[in-house]
């Protein structure tokens, strides 16, 4: 593939990386616990420290999501949230935020609906900056990938503990922004985490990949971020914003969210 075009994400690893700092990227729910809420919820992280914001994309069978993340999705399923809406926020959020990247995560399904033709156009015209496609995996994502390098859109890849290195190179060739890696087996929200084995599969991942390098699954605390950023590029939250959010009333989401958010981030700029 031919060199992709530098985007947000690329500009945002490169400036960290010349700071000595580790990426915060938070995810989130598109549509909880309401498509209003969404943009303020946004904005809110990306105030209180967030380097690049992961939107989900609502789906009826997020196999990869654990309880919390798939409540959220049933929540905004609930209220009729489409790929479309969620296009829409990211659109507003760029009205006012033209630095902060944004990464959609979700699952074929819906992409496939709107057409990925459709879908390419519409994201780089909202100001997406990357796409995961859970159930893309790089055997069958060429396309896919020639398709989102052409609007200047990063393909992200998840790897997993169990990712052979075979496919850890193949993903090394389509990937662009950041590869995520999921560092536990199972589903989102779950615990136990094993920094050492972590580190080791980070090893392994660098000896192909030469992009940044961002862990999730398993991150619940600023001991738990800390302890990961000693090691990665960038530290993924997901599960315990979500549970900040549904934890009070829907007016409060998003200073309840910035609020925790921005511990994590004193946390990884003033380790102890």
């Amino acid at each position: 593939m031919s060199d992709f075009a530098s985007n947000r994400i690329d500009s945002t690893f490169a400036r960290l990386k010349a700071a000595g700092r580790t990426a915060l990227i938070p995810y989130v729910t598109a549509g909880d616990p309401s498509l209003a809420a969404t943009l303020p919820i946004m904005d809110a992280l990306a105030n209180a420290g967030a380097d690049v914001i992961e939107l989900g994309v609502p789906f009826s069978d997020p196999m990869a999501d654990g309880p919390v993340i798939q409540r959220a999705s049933e929540r905004a399923l609930a209220q009729h949230v489409t790929l479309a809406d969620v296009l829409d926020v990211v659109a507003r959020f760029r009205r006012g935020n033209a630095a902060t990247p944004v990464v959609l995560m979700g699952y074929a399904n819906p992409i496939e609906a709107m057409t990925v033709e459709a879908f390419a156009q519409r994201a780089q015209a909202a100001g997406v900056d990357g796409v995961i496609v859970v159930d893309y995996p790089p055997e069958e994502a060429g396309e896919f990938a020639k398709l989102m390098e052409s609007c200047g859109i990063a393909l992200i890849f998840l790897l997993a503990p169990t990712t052979p290195e075979p496919r850890i190179a193949q993903v090394a060739r389509l990937a662009r922004g950041f590869v995520y890696y999921v560092s536990l087996k199972g589903v989102t929200g779950a615990s136990h985490l094993d920094i050492s084995e972590v580190a080791r599969k980070l090893g392994e991942i660098r000896r192909h990949v030469k992009l940044p390098v961002g862990v999730g699954f398993g991150i619940r605390d600023a001991q738990s971020a800390q302890a990961i950023a000693r090691h990665a590029d960038a530290v993924v939250i997901g599960t315990r914003i979500i549970q900040e959010i549904e934890s009070g009333p829907a007016a409060e989401a998003a200073s309840r969210a910035g609020a925790w958010l921005g511990s994590i981030r004193t946390a990884l700029d003033h380790p102890r």
